[in-house]
């Protein structure tokens, strides 16, 4: 049976400044069994890179968490102390970044960048650590690995610097990958080498992965259970063949609808009337009302829905009044 290594539960965050506010989760709950990749999707400023950040409890200062927990195995990261996070994070759970050149030291060579996982969390010398670094730079695919192991960031491509990213993330086999954009901006080529290797690492090491993207052609290609989110909301949840083969929530309709199609090449593409709400004030109703074209008035009347289990079929959950599967 699978077994729950992330369960996240009614987790509410908001962003503050001097003078406004952002409330960028409201009451977001999954789990994300061990072995697994599950997926976040949706626009960006919809909460998906909030929640990877509150796994790790990395949220900035001006972050306030408002209600919820985040348990990784039994503990709630939200209340652990530093000393106890440092033990977790690099070593059991890891984070690859969107900007792969911005997450690494740009005047620190790239060998001492991976051996600096080495030697904190396992306490191997800098020599063995050095040696060592070059292996797994060497695993996640990179040609010549002495030469990048002697580089600097800016001397390597964006491919390059993921794969720098994953080694550092991977080196340590660790329970739970947080991959945040890991394919974004890069070619076709390298995209699909990356989520090989994100793949390899689930099927031969057990690790699971918190995907994020707003690619749903990456999603089907490495993902189990996939989340849409809106606003802050989680607004459909499922197996991802499920969700992309019958899409329940308006809002998951309308992004997989703006896919292009090789069969329909004369079809003029789909797009979202209207634009994401401003997260000023909490959402007193759902916060899809102005671009869908189901609401109704009792939408408008309603605080927003919470993620529900589809009747007969429990792996699958939608947070709408009135869901397409009622077409």
């Amino acid at each position: 049976m699978a077994q729950t290594l992330v369960s996240i539960r009614d987790l509410s965050v908001r962003y503050r400044s001097r003078d406004e506010a952002a409330y960028a989760l409201d009451q977001v709950s999954f789990d994300i069994e061990r072995g697994s990749v599950f997926a976040l999707v949706g626009e960006s400023g919809s909460g998906k890179t909030t929640i990877g950040m509150s796994v790790l409890n990395l949220l900035p200062d001006e972050a306030d968490i408002l209600g919820g927990e985040v348990y990784f195995g039994p503990d709630n990261m939200l209340t652990l102390d530093e000393r106890s996070l440092r033990h977790i994070r690099g070593r059991r759970v890891t984070m690859i970044f969107q900007d792969p050149v911005a997450g690494l030291n740009p005047v620190i060579n790239v060998g001492d960048q991976v051996g600096e996982v080495l030697t904190t969390h396992l306490g191997m010398g800098k020599r063995e650590a050095k040696d060592a670094a070059v292996d797994i730079l060497a695993g996640v695919g990179l040609a010549d690995p002495k030469r990048v192991a002697k580089s600097y960031p800016f001397q390597l491509s964006g491919g390059m610097c993921q794969r720098v990213m994953i080694g550092i993330a991977t080196a340590l086999q660790p329970d739970l990958i947080i991959a945040d954009e890991p394919t974004a901006a890069l070619d076709v080529t390298v995209q699909a080498q990356i989520l090989h290797q994100l793949d390899t690492l689930r099927r031969e090491q057990g690790t699971a992965i918190l995907l994020i993207t707003h690619d749903f052609g990456v999603v089907s290609q490495v993902a189990d259970q996939v989340g849409v989110m809106y606003a802050g909301h989680l607004v459909e949840q499922g197996p991802v063949r499920e969700v992309l083969a019958s899409p329940l929530h308006p809002y998951t309709h309308g992004l997989l609808a703006a896919l292009p199609r090789l069969d329909h090449v004369d079809q003029e593409l789909y797009a979202l009337p209207g634009a994401s709400p401003d997260l000023d004030q909490p959402a007193e109703a759902c916060p899809f009302i102005p671009r869908c074209r189901k609401a109704m008035q009792h939408c408008r009347d309603q605080r927003p829905p919470q993620l529900t289990p589809v009747p007969g079929n429990s792996a699958r959950a939608v947070a709408c009044y009135n869901p397409v599967w009622q077409d």
